[in-house]
């Protein structure tokens, strides 16, 4: 199996785990998320990032809940995020689970098809990179993100909220990747 290969199918099996707990969330709680405006949901990204942060810094976790679960997180959220993109905030509209894992699935195969053709042209460098890394790539992103929004989501030659989330979303799955592999 080629690394390529070998990347598609690891990514492919990610998201399905994080797939299957956003669903398990959607049916305990709603999409109660409909209702986060997108500086909302990148706050909430930044938070999961920065407790990431802080346990690698620290090496201390008085939660007891692991880092991979917090990257979960950040896939999920992106992923509402990007979503949220599309639709705008809702007041009191809840979505069907049903409707909302499907435009999960829409939205993380977007990703997928962005990571495939970064991963190419980057020669798979992700995997020579430490999570710590992939933690802070993800802070940078969300401080562009936050600045982007601050600006009412005008740029002048950068890409834009969504990409920025796409990337986040991507860097997130690459140390869920590396996670498991060292386990």
């Amino acid at each position: 199996m080629s690394k390529m290969s070998k990347t598609a199918e690891q990514y492919r099996k990610v998201i399905a785990n994080c797939r299957s707990i956003f669903e398990k969330k959607g049916t305990d709680y709603g999409t109660a998320w409909r209702i986060l405006r997108i500086s909302s949901l990148t706050d909430q990204i930044f938070i999961k990032a920065q407790r990431i942060r802080t346990i690698q810094e620290t090496g201390v976790n008085k939660v007891g809940e692991d880092i991979e679960g917090e990257f979960i997180a950040i896939v999920n959220y992106c992923t509402m995020g990007l979503i949220q993109i599309e639709l705008g905030a809702s007041n009191n509209e809840e979505m069907p689970i049903d409707e909302a894992v499907k435009r999960y699935e829409e939205k993380t195969n977007v990703a997928f098809d962005l990571m495939q053709k970064k991963n190419h042209d980057y020669g798979e460098a992700w995997r020579d990179m430490r999570v710590s890394s992939l933690t802070d790539l993800i802070m940078m992103k969300i401080l562009r993100t936050k600045q982007i929004e601050d600006n009412d989501g005008k740029t002048l030659i950068s890409e834009g909220v969504d990409a920025n989330y796409l990337d986040m979303l991507n860097y997130a799955v690459f140390a869920l990747i590396l996670i498991n592999e060292k386990k």
